[in-house]
C-alpha cells in the first residue's frame, strides 16, 4: 500500500513535535527514571520503527536496544522488516524465540482447545485468526468471529460465543506478556527503561494486553493519532517498506489487519472519528467534513465509547485498600 497521509484536521508541525518528544524522552529516561537508555520490541511495524527512530535521535544509538521476539505464528516479514530498522539506525539488538516459553505455558494448547470447542476439526495443521465486522457494514454491537483455514486451503468462519472468545484471547495474551518479560530482562541487564509503542488509537481504545504490551516506562507516541505517526515516519526517514506495510497484529497464524481484528474501520477513518469524539464534533458535522454518512459516524462514536469503557480496567493501576505513605 502507499504510505498513509494524515488529514488536514490532524495537521501538525512535525519538526517541532519530534523535537518536543525527544526533549521529553531525555527528561523521562535520564531525569525521572534515572536509566541509561531504552529497550524496545521492534516488530517491523510503523509504531515501533518511529519510537526507535525517536529514541536514537533523543538518546543516541548506543543507548537504544532493540529486541526481536518471534514465535511460531509470527510472520517472517516482521522479522525481516524489523532488521531493516536496526540496520537503518545502527542499534544493538537481540533475537529471542519465545515459542518454547509459550509451549511450556500452554499458550497454543489452550488456544486450540478453545477453538475446538466450536470448530471440532481444528488441529495443528490449521491456521486461524479473529475478525470483527466492519462498522460501516453492520448495525448493532460487533461480535468477533474466528476464521480457520484447513491444510487444503478451505476457509471457514464461525461466530464466537463468549466462552470460546475469552479462551482464545486469554491464551494468546501469553504472547504479549512473554515479550514484555523479555524486554524487562534486558532493561534490568542494561539499566535501561522500557519504551512502549502504542499510538493514540491503541492507547485510547484499549488495543493492548494489560501487563503485556500495555506495560512500559515511557510511551512516546501515545498522544499521536495513527496517521500522525506516519507523518513522523516520513520526517525521520523510516524505511519505505515499513511505511507502505499495512498495520497488522502478527498474533495469529493467518494474516490479519488491525482493522479486522479490533478497530472495524480503516485507520484513516478511525483517526478522524476519534478526533471528532475528542473534540465534541457532532456526528452530522463530522460526516460532512470527512465524507462519511451520519449513521456510520454515529456507530463509530458508539464503538469508541464502548471500547473506552472496556479500556478503563486496562489503564487502572493496582488498587490498594489504605494509603501507603513514605
Amino acid at each position: 500500500m502507499e504510505s498513509v497521509k494524515a488529514s488536514p484536521l490532524l495537521a501538525m508541525d512535525v519538526a517541532a513535535e519530534v523535537a518536543r518528544i525527544c526533549e521529553s524522552m531525555r527528561d523521562a529516561v535520564f531525569g525521572q527514571l534515572r536509566r541509561k537508555g531504552v529497550v524496545l520490541g521492534v516488530s517491523g511495524g510503523i509504531d515501533s520503527s518511529v519510537v526507535a527512530g525517536l529514541a536514537v535521535r533523543a538518546l543516541g544509538k548506543e543507548r537504544v536496544f532493540a529486541l526481536f521476539t518471534p514465535e511460531m505464528d509470527s510472520s517472517g516479514e516482521s522479522l525481516q522488516l524489523g532488521q531493516t530498522v536496526t540496520d537503518w539506525l545502527q542499534i544493538s539488538s537481540s533475537f529471542e524465540d519465545i515459542s518454547p516459553i509459550l509451549k511450556a505455558a500452554g499458550c497454543y494448547r489452550r488456544r486450540d482447545e478453545a477453538i475446538r470447542s466450536i470448530v471440532p476439526e481444528f488441529n495443528d495443521d490449521y491456521k486461524c485468526k479473529l475478525v470483527l465486522p466492519n462498522v460501516l457494514e453492520t448495525g448493532g454491537y460487533p461480535v468477533f468471529s474466528i476464521v480457520v483455514q484447513s491444510p487444503g486451503g478451505d476457509m471457514k468462519k464461525v461466530r464466537l460465543p463468549l466462552k470460546a472468545y475469552l479462551g482464545i484471547v486469554a491464551a494468546t495474551s501469553f504472547k504479549q506478556r512473554t515479550r514484555k518479560m523479555m524486554e524487562y530482562y534486558y532493561a534490568d541487564l542494561l539499566q535501561f527503561a522500557v519504551a512502549g509503542t502504542p499510538n493514540r488509537l491503541e492507547y485510547d481504545q484499549g488495543f493492548f494486553v494489560k501487563n503485556g504490551d500495555g506495560a512500559a516506562d515511557v510511551k512516546p507516541i501515545a498522544h499521536l493519532y495513527k496517521t500522525q505517526v506516519y507523518e513522523l515516519a516520513r520526517y525521520l526517514g523510516v524505511p519505505e517498506a515499513i511505511q507502505r506495510r499495512p498495520p497488522t497484529t502478527d498474533t495469529y497464524s493467518l494474516p490479519q489487519s488491525q482493522e479486522e481484528f479490533y478497530f472495524s474501520l480503516p485507520l484513516e477513518k478511525m483517526d478522524l472519528c476519534l478526533y471528532g469524539k475528542d473534540h465534541g464534533i457532532p456526528a452530522e458535522e463530522l460526516g460532512r467534513m470527512i465524507g462519511m454518512e451520519v449513521d456510520h459516524v454515529s456507530r463509530a462514536y458508539e464503538m469508541i465509547d464502548s471500547k473506552r469503557k472496556a479500556a478503563q480496567y486496562l489503564h487502572m493501576p493496582p488498587v490498594v485498600f489504605a494509603p501507603v505513605e513514605y
